[in-house]
C-alpha cells in the first residue's frame, strides 16, 4: 500500500527514494509531465484510461483530485516498471493527490515543484472546465497542451464559445473531435458532390454533431443546417437525407485516443475553426 503524504516536499522526498533505492536498475525515462484534473464523478473512467497509457507514453503523471472539503493534500507515490532489456526496466511515476481547500483552489503550488522541468506538459480535464475559475486558469497557465473530452460537457454548443477564447494561450485536442477523424476522412473524399450540401444529420453524440457540421461550415464556407440524432457513439451521417458511407476501420478505445493526443504539441486550426462554426 502507498505511503500517504500530507506535503509536497514529502511527495519530492517520496520520488527521490525512489530514485535512489533501485540500484540504478531502474532507468526513469520521461517524456513528459501528464496532469489530470479529476473530479469524483470521473475518478473510475480515469483510472481506467490511464491504466493503459504508462508503458507507451513514460511520463511524470499526477494525478488531481480536487475535494470539496476539508484543508491542506493527501498524496501517494506509485512507480511502474516495463522491461526493455534483460537487466533494463524503464520506470515511470504516478502521483495521486487529493486537494483539499485552498490546495484545490490554486493548484499550481502544489504542481509546479513536481514538474520536470524542459519537458512538455499535458493538461486532461475530465468534465466542463470552469473557464475563468483560478485552478482552471492556473493550470493551463503551466500547460503546453489542454485535452479535454468534449462529449463530458453538457449545453453544447455553448461552452465551445468559452473555449475559443483560450485557443490563443493553449493548444486544445478534444477526444470528441478524435472520435470523428474517420467519418471526416469519409466525408472530405466525397469531394466535389459534398461542396453543395445544405443540411447534415448525426447520429451520435452531441459534441460529434456539433463538431462535424462545425468542420462542415468553416470547410465549405457556408451556412450547413444540423440534426442530431442521440447515440452515445457515432453510426451514422446523412447529408442532405442521403446516407453518408460508413467508414472503414474500428473505433479507438479511450486510451489510445488520449495517447494519440499526447504525441501532439501543436495547435490545430482545422478543429478551432470547426469550434468557432458552432457558435
Amino acid at each position: 500500500m502507498a505511503q500517504t503524504l500530507d506535503s509536497v516536499s514529502a511527495i519530492e522526498r517520496q520520488l527521490a527514494e525512489l530514485r535512489l533505492g533501485d540500484g540504478g536498475s531502474r532507468l526513469r525515462t520521461s517524456v513528459m509531465t501528464h496532469i489530470a484534473w479529476v473530479p469524483e464523478e470521473w475518478v473510475e473512467a480515469a483510472e481506467d484510461v490511464l491504466a493503459g497509457l504508462a508503458e507507451r507514453h513514460p511520463s511524470r503523471t499526477i494525478v488531481l483530485f480536487p475535494q470539496s472539503h476539508g484543508d491542506g493534500l493527501e498524496g501517494e507515490v506509485d512507480a511502474e516498471s516495463f522491461a526493455m532489456t534483460e537487466g533494463l526496466t524503464i520506470c515511470t511515476d504516478t502521483i495521486r493527490i487529493r486537494l483539499h481547500g485552498t490546495s484545490a483552489e490554486h493548484p499550481t503550488s502544489v504542481v509546479e515543484p513536481l514538474l520536470i522541468s524542459d519537458l512538455p506538459v499535458f493538461l486532461r480535464w475530465r468534465g466542463l472546465p470552469p473557464f475563468g475559475e483560478p485552478a482552471f486558469e492556473e493550470l493551463i497557465g503551466v500547460a503546453d497542451r489542454l485535452i479535454v473530452d468534449t462529449t463530458e460537457w453538457p449545453g453544447l454548443p455553448k461552452p465551445y464559445a468559452r473555449m475559443a477564447g483560450i485557443f490563443e494561450r493553449v493548444a486544445v485536442s478534444d477526444i470528441a473531435w478524435a472520435r470523428t477523424s474517420r467519418w471526416r476522412s469519409m466525408l472530405a473524399s466525397l469531394w466535389p458532390a459534398i461542396g453543395k450540401v445544405e443540411r447534415i444529420k448525426v447520429t451520435g453524440t452531441e459534441a460529434q454533431a456539433q463538431l462535424l457540421a462545425g468542420w462542415l461550415r468553416s470547410r465549405l464556407e457556408k451556412s450547413i443546417a444540423l440534426q442530431h440524432e442521440p447515440s452515445n457513439k457515432l453510426v451514422g451521417v446523412e447529408l442532405d437525407g442521403e446516407p453518408a458511407p460508413f467508414p472503414p476501420g474500428d473505433p479507438p478505445i479511450p486510451a489510445d485516443l488520449l495517447s494519440d493526443e499526447l504525441d501532439k504539441l501543436s495547435r490545430d486550426p482545422v478543429y478551432e475553426a470547426a469550434v468557432l462554426a458552432t457558435v
